[in-house]
């Protein structure tokens, strides 16, 4: 009981020192919880979503989903005369044909797209009873003729849309120009997806190409009828159905349907957004770990000040009988009220931050409502538990020192003279890790592979961040002496001074310094990986892209709408257009050898377009009758050469039997083992209805024509806003823009753990100004002005700032080359230093320094000398 009230006094007697450590214990607990809840929250949005648009049971052809993006234009469809059959079935109440597609663009009068701009589908389709589960008419009525349309109310309200505004509708099969007659509202959270319903004639000719077909069938169960039930009556219906056809019976479980309950289909459909939520919760939360490393340098810092301050404090205790068990236990306590109270308060503000998250993706276009804020017990047990255990794992180092504290410390002053260098052990320890670190980097900038080296890759940055971290008190001495000599000595004797109190207390300076340190090299080291991404791509885009335009749907690898290509072939000033096509395909080796994948059927004038090396035969000859081309990986791998002949299973049509006809080179960043053929040999093997819209056109100006082609595509496409036409110096912008903003968002995400490191920096400083009180008091009855005092202390708060960066910026950039070695053996292959951006973060570290001091000079320069000078 004697420990708790110790401990007690002691932490809310000292509890202005202990906020700052509370406060970043609260922002990674609030991390954490924040996106746990945010992510919850997407998933009961998608869950009550997909529930409610599911019917009770639903057929639709096996092997492919409704709501997906077609390589054909056209969705796979079935039979209207389905619909009767499945009708007909035991159990089942009534059944409606749905046809569904996100294969539209739709566009207002002003040529606007009316589709999410975050990556959410624009679905087309026809208005069943079936949508009356999650969607009700809240104006006008239903489409009744081809000139009418029906729009969602939540895309009606972000472009203000209204009864009587035109709408088209661009698909394969032509455009749909129509009104709009009616508005639906969701009945629950629509994420972001905008809908537009026709009639059902109307969507089966725009969408499906021909009347009496349907993309699914969805089935209502009679009451009492469960829909595990329905689905095996409905299974068992088509099967006898298909029996009775020319492909055969198959049985049951073979059936060419997919039959599916409501909770099935809902499973499916949430899977496939699992993949993208996935990435957010477990990114969000390795950045929110990156935070609690960073807090636990903070903590550590904060518990060994306080238990250097309180040495003879400790040491009368262990005189009047404590043993070192009580002392430290008493810190642990400490440091578990510290971490409760900073979880608690974490809690709260990560409910908070997931709020703040959904507020955020509403405005960019992505709708999260808070009727669905889902925050499951485990998200705050969780968030309690990482930030009390993670809190009292860093305070047991300066614990067990306070344990150490003998009673005759009693008859000293404040401080141990082992705080002032780092040990001989923790050196020697600190130079092995750092060796080892450096080492497995190397092995990783030599890998032949790149998937084994990446494994090196992450061993070298773990082992060489902690052998810094280790290090850094011996760091400190030699690099804080070098940056004081060239920034702080033009200060005179204040300079001399705040570098001597950086030196003071090497292991203080360097754990301070780790905290910024961690934040900034994967600063470093990705602004390296950027950099060198974008500049090796526009290097191999100068080397290998012959031709001056590329024109692509830019809508989430939708292909190119049948129009588009006729009216980009029909550009006058083009020398060739290369139309291309990716199909999926299965190709043997003679071996047996086999490897499935995108085939790349192309035109001949693709060799000029896009330059590949050959390991051996001719790339123009594999666009011949019967011909391909295979990349060297796989040749080596199957032990094939030029003249062998290769099978391949084209998915949905024959087989064909080609020759090999060159083996390119898989040493490039673009196409890297790619497997070429003709068009024509895709359209010969592949039924027409099958065949892969192309995915892509390459473009070649006449001599001197470049820029008034250029103009004439830009108006040929016009009609689709989502059609970009590029010439090579927008496609490099284009990639620069790319990664710039997925650095922008990363940089947005390590500003958390750089902003605790600065806490750490202000309280490691305001810590330090109270233990050196007295001294204060000394300088400043010599003579020292409040306002050198403050200079002081800031110059002090700047080289250890610099520190930390130093150590930072090398580290990470160290990463970043060795990151690069293992991009070059997949055709990335030039080293790009952003030297701006480097220099810019270390200047920035400076005012980062200054800044983080000018609450702790502040109250340095508001002591009271009289008073300070008394201090005990």
């Amino acid at each position: 009981m004697s420990v708790m009230r110790t401990s007690m006094r002691n932490f809310f007697a000292h509890k202005g020192r202990m906020a700052l450590s509370a406060i970043a214990v609260m922002l990674s607990v609030a991390f954490v919880t924040g996106t746990l809840v945010f992510t919850d929250t997407m998933g009961t949005t998608f869950d009550k979503l997909f529930a409610a648009t599911s019917s009770d049971v639903t057929v639709s052809v096996a092997g492919g989903e409704p709501d997906e993006v077609s390589r054909t234009g056209r969705p796979d469809s079935l039979p209207a005369s389905l619909v009767k059959e499945v009708a007909a079935v035991e159990g089942a109440k009534s059944a409606e044909g749905a046809v569904s597609s996100m294969d539209v663009t739709v566009v207002d009068r002003d040529n606007k797209n009316m589709g999410s701009s975050t990556g959410a589908p624009t679905i087309a389709g026809n208005w069943t009873k079936n949508d009356l589960r999650s969607m009700e008419i809240t104006s006008g009525h239903a489409p009744r003729g081809p000139t009418q349309v029906m729009v969602d109310a939540d895309t009606a309200d972000k472009h203000g849309l209204e009864l009587g505004d035109e709408l088209r509708t661009i698909t394969v099969s032509g455009d749909l120009t129509a009104r709009i007659v009616g508005i639906a509202s969701f009945k629950v959270t629509n994420p972001g997806a905008a809908v537009v319903f026709f009639d059902t004639a109307t969507a089966q000719r725009g969408l499906l190409g021909a009347t009496g077909r349907f993309t699914q069938v969805n089935v209502t169960a009679e009451a009492g009828v469960s829909d595990t039930r329905l689905k095996r009556n409905v299974s068992s219906a088509l099967a006898t159905l298909e029996a009775e056809t020319e492909q055969g019976a198959k049985g049951a479980q073979e059936t060419a349907y997919k039959v599916r309950t409501q909770q099935e289909t809902a499973d499916a459909n949430r899977s496939d957004v699992d993949e993208f939520m996935n990435v957010i919760k477990y990114g969000m939360l390795g950045f929110a770990g990156i935070a609690f490393l960073v807090g636990v340098f903070l903590i550590i810092n904060t518990f060994s000040m306080l238990v250097a301050q309180r040495t003879r404090e400790i040491g009368l205790m262990r005189a009047v009988g404590s043993s070192r068990g009580q002392v430290n236990r008493s810190v642990l306590v400490e440091a578990t009220l510290l971490g409760v109270l900073g979880s608690l308060i974490g809690v709260g503000a990560g409910v908070g931050l997931a709020v703040g998250l959904m507020k955020l993706m509403s405005a960019v276009g992505m709708e999260l409502s808070t009727r669905d804020l889902t925050v499951n017990w485990t998200t705050p047990a969780i968030g309690m538990l990482l930030g009390i255990v993670v809190t009292v794992l860093a305070s047991y180092l300066p614990a067990r020192r306070a344990g150490k504290v003998s009673p005759m410390a009693a008859l000293r002053d404040a401080g141990t003279p082992a705080d002032g260098k780092a040990g001989l052990v923790r050196g020697l320890v600190g130079l092995v890790l750092t060796g080892a670190g450096a080492f497995a980097l190397y092995l990783a900038a030599t890998a032949d592979q790149a998937k084994q080296g990446s494994l090196i890759l992450g061993v070298g940055i773990v082992l060489s961040l902690i052998g810094f971290v280790v290090i850094g008190p011996l760091l400190a001495g030699g690099v804080v002496r070098v940056l004081s000599a060239v920034l702080l000595r033009a200060f005179g004797p204040v300079g001399r001074m705040a570098e001597r109190n950086a030196l003071r207390n090497p292991r203080r300076t360097g754990a301070t310094g780790a905290a910024l340190m961690i934040g900034l090299a994967l600063v470093a080291c990705l602004s390296v990986v950027g950099s060198s991404m974008v500049t090796s791509a526009t290097a191999e885009l100068d080397k290998s892209v012959g031709a001056d335009f590329i024109i692509t749907a830019g809508n989430g690898g939708k292909p190119l709408n049948p129009a588009i290509v006729k009216a980009v072939e029909g550009v006058e000033g083009l020398g060739h257009v290369t139309r291309m096509k990716e199909t999926p395909a299965k190709v043997t080796a003679p071996d047996g050898t086999s490897e499935s994948g995108q085939l790349l059927a192309a035109e001949a004038t693709y060799a000029d377009d896009l330059r590949r090396e050959t390991v051996s035969g001719d790339l123009a000859a594999a666009y011949g009758a019967d011909a391909m081309s295979v990349g060297s990986e796989f040749a080596e791998k199957a032990g094939v050469k030029v003249g062998d002949t290769l099978t391949v299973a084209f998915e949905g049509g024959r087989t064909a039997k080609l020759r090999l006809a060159a083996i390119t080179s898989d040493d490039t960043g673009l196409d890297q083992g790619a497997m070429y053929t003709n068009l024509t040999t895709v359209e010969r093997y592949v039924p027409a209805e099958r065949v892969p819209l192309d995915t892509a056109l390459l473009a070649k100006a006449d001599e001197g024509s470049k820029d008034q082609a250029y103009a004439a595509l830009k108006t040929a496409v016009a009609k689709d806003p989502t059609v970009k036409v590029m010439d090579q110096t927008d496609y490099k912008q284009a990639l620069q823009d790319q990664v710039g903003q997925l650095l922008n968002m990363v940089y947005g995400l390590l500003a958390l753990a750089i902003v605790v490191a600065i806490l750490g920096v202000v309280n490691t400083l305001a810590l330090s100004v109270v233990e050196r009180t007295r001294e204060i008091g000394l300088m400043r009855a010599i003579g020292l002005s409040r306002r050198q005092l403050r200079r002081m202390i800031r110059l002090e708060s700047v080289v250890i700032a610099l520190f930390g960066a130093l150590l930072g910026l090398g580290l990470g950039m160290g990463w970043g080359a060795t990151a690069q070695r293992l991009l070059a053996l997949e055709g990335l292959e030039v080293l790009d230093i952003p030297w701006p951006t480097i220099i810019g973060v270390f200047i920035g570290s400076a005012f980062v320094g200054l800044f983080a001091a000018l609450v702790p000079a502040f109250r340095a320069g508001r002591m009271n000398v009289l008073n300070a000078i008394a201090t005990d």
